[in-house]
């Protein structure tokens, strides 16, 4: 590898290394110094009797000493580093000591069960032609029972549901069952929707005729595209493994900007939505984590950070979401993003959903707008249209305190009849 002194001292983690590290790069403060082509390795004179085993691992600069510090590197592993970058005549060929050896072939036999890991686990992930036509045959099942129970409720009067919460409950269960999550969440939010407002059995009623289309849509599978019919898997929660997505998907290298991030929890599960907008390629991403038990999320976004990484998209006629390739890098970004209008974030999400109808929430990106307080509820406002908000009083009023009167720059989630915000940014000038 190319060891340079700015490349070592990135891996720094603090100055306090950086400054102890420059302290041991001279080749007095060592016993030992050597590498091949493999490994560099030291000892380095301590406080005890014995010196300080370092060891770095050349094919990925990864370094191991026997020091008691938990820095990752340490001091020595920096010193050494930067002795490679800046003295490499100071090191010996001599032939490798046992403890650089040893620790080598342990690196080599850890990384090879992780290679079979993996190779394991995408074998089991594979779906046979055989299994993909069972658990399909047990979808078609479950949809056809979800069929009949709705033409059932539209017969007898949506009002006849009022109150009937297990019924959801129960419906929901089997569509599990019928190892459909995509559309047992579905069922669940219709539920949320019961008895909520005076026009819910409108409200019940589209979203029956959604669940409709979208069962139709799965019988007549083999009459759309790939990309569509990607789409009403994903929608049915009927998705590819990630190894799939990595291997096959399309990949997109971009400074992205974090523009939103909104997380929920039911049941012990937490949900993290992660919305990010490629500077270069101007399209909009979707990173979807779940934790159980604790709201713990790798890596950490926060909205306003600009990340230098590789996003690989899932398939479909308008892909949207996307999973991480690699380890995204801070960025620092000059100029504001290029920011529509409401107007014009509305007229982009209804060509996403003519393509795409499955995808819910939809992300709605815009800004120069201003919150404001409506009849029924707060809103975002252009001065000429308005856009309603899922938000009490206690939260619109600190957006209110933070935006200083100022319009803003949102990015929010918009499930159909309001939008829930997952970053709000005062605007800047240009």
């Amino acid at each position: 590898m190319d060891i340079t002194v700015d490349a070592v001292l990135a891996t720094a983690p603090d100055e306090a290394s950086v400054k102890a590290a420059r302290g041991l790069a001279s080749s007095g403060k060592w016993q030992v110094l050597g590498c091949d082509d493999a490994a560099a390795w030291g000892l380095c004179r301590g406080s005890g009797a014995k010196p300080y085993q370092v060891r770095i691992d050349l094919s990925g600069t990864v370094c191991s000493c026997s020091c008691p510090s938990r820095k990752i590197p340490c001091k020595h592993a920096l010193a050494l580093l930067l002795l490679m970058a800046q003295q490499k005549g100071a090191f010996s060929g001599d032939e490798r000591p046992d403890w650089v050896s040893e620790w080598l072939e342990e690196r080599q036999r850890r990384a090879a069960r992780k290679e079979e890991g993996k190779a394991r686990k995408k074998s089991a992930a594979q779906v046979s032609p055989k299994k993909d036509a069972a658990r399909l045959a047990r979808m078609q099942t479950g949809l056809e029972e979800l069929r009949r129970w709705m033409t059932d409720q539209v017969r007898q009067g949506l009002s006849s549901l009022s109150g009937r919460y297990g019924e959801w409950d129960r419906l929901a269960a089997r569509m599990v069952d019928a190892q459909m999550p995509g559309m047992a969440a579905r069922v669940r939010e219709l539920a949320a929707r019961m008895d909520q407002g005076e026009d819910w059995p409108a409200v019940v009623l589209a979203k029956l005729g959604e669940i409709q289309l979208l069962g139709d849509a799965f019988s007549r599978r083999e009459s759309l595209s790939l990309a569509e019919q990607a789409d009403v898997r994903s929608a049915l929660g009927y998705l590819p493994d990630k190894d799939s997505v990595l291997a096959d998907g399309d990949r997109v290298s971009d400074v992205w900007s974090v523009i939103g991030v909104s997380e929920a929890e039911e049941e012990r599960l937490w949900r993290r939505r992660v919305w990010l907008y490629g500077r270069g390629s101007g399209r909009t991403a979707l990173i979807l984590d779940f934790s159980h038990g604790s709201r713990f999320f790798e890596p950490v976004f926060l909205p306003g950070d600009d990340m230098r990484m590789t996003l690989v998209f899932y398939a479909g006629a308008s892909p949207l979401r996307a999973v991480v390739a690699d380890a995204p890098v801070a960025e620092k970004v000059a100029g504001s993003l290029p920011v529509r209008t409401l107007n014009e974030a509305l007229v982009d999400m209804a060509k996403r959903l003519a393509v795409s109808p499955w995808q819910m929430p939809q992300p709605l990106f815009f800004g120069d707008v201003r919150l404001v307080r409506g009849e029924k509820a707060w809103m975002l406002s252009d001065g000429k249209h308005g856009i309603p908000l899922t938000m009490d009083d206690a939260e619109a009023w600190k957006l209110l305190a933070r935006s200083g009167g100022r319009a803003l720059v949102v990015c929010g989630e918009w499930d159909g009849r309001s939008l829930l915000l997952a970053g709000a940014f005062p605007r800047t000038a240009s």
